[in-house]
């Protein structure tokens, strides 16, 4: 029988989540979903023009729902989130329930560097972008850490070196949890 693998990557906006998720899976042999890809299909039209329409707040909704509706989906896959679905309390219960989370951590200067000629990016399409990841990173940095089960240092490494990264991190996470990569039920506080 073949071990199921589930894991979802959470982050900030440019850490690398879609890119390492998507060599991740292929590694793995298993199914990759982006979260935001998924979301636009399902709304057909981009997250941008999403937000502009109906504002965060009712896409927030949206992500909540779809993200529930995966974590009850069976079989394997690699999840990418976008950068602000564990702002719910709800999300973060469900991507544990996924599987095994892991937290691509990247500095805010980091990540400016890899996404300021990005305009596909609705929450910085502001006139300082990097004092708003700033603010975006002091607010979700605890939501990432209280989601995860692990904390991958992104730093400069290239994507192969990432994806070799979450392959370890996962190896001995199986080890340690009876061979399954999802990790157990943790009860009570």
């Amino acid at each position: 029988m073949q071990q199921q693998i589930r894991c979802a990557l959470v982050g900030m906006p440019g850490s690398g989540k879609s890119t390492v998720g998507r060599q991740l899976a292929h590694r793995l042999g298993v199914a990759f979903i982006d979260l935001d890809h998924r979301l636009e299909q399902s709304l057909g039209m981009t997250i941008r023009q999403f937000f502009e329409m109906e504002g965060e707040a009712r896409f927030r909704d949206v992500e909540a729902q779809l993200l529930a509706d995966l974590a009850h989906q069976p079989g394997s896959m690699v999840l990418s989130t976008g950068g602000g679905a564990v702002l719910r309390a709800e999300n973060r219960q469900a991507l544990r329930q996924l599987g095994s989370v892991l937290y691509l951590r990247a500095s805010p200067e980091d990540i400016y560097k890899r996404v300021k000629h990005d305009r596909t990016r609705p929450l910085l399409q502001v006139g300082n972008p990097l004092e708003k990841l700033r603010e975006l990173y002091a607010v979700r940095d605890p939501l990432y850490r209280d989601a995860a089960h692990y904390v991958i240092e992104t730093g400069r490494p290239s994507v192969s070196t990432l994806v070799n990264m979450v392959m370890m991190q996962l190896d001995m996470a199986a080890a340690s949890h009876t061979h399954s990569c999802a990790p157990p039920a943790v009860s009570g506080p």
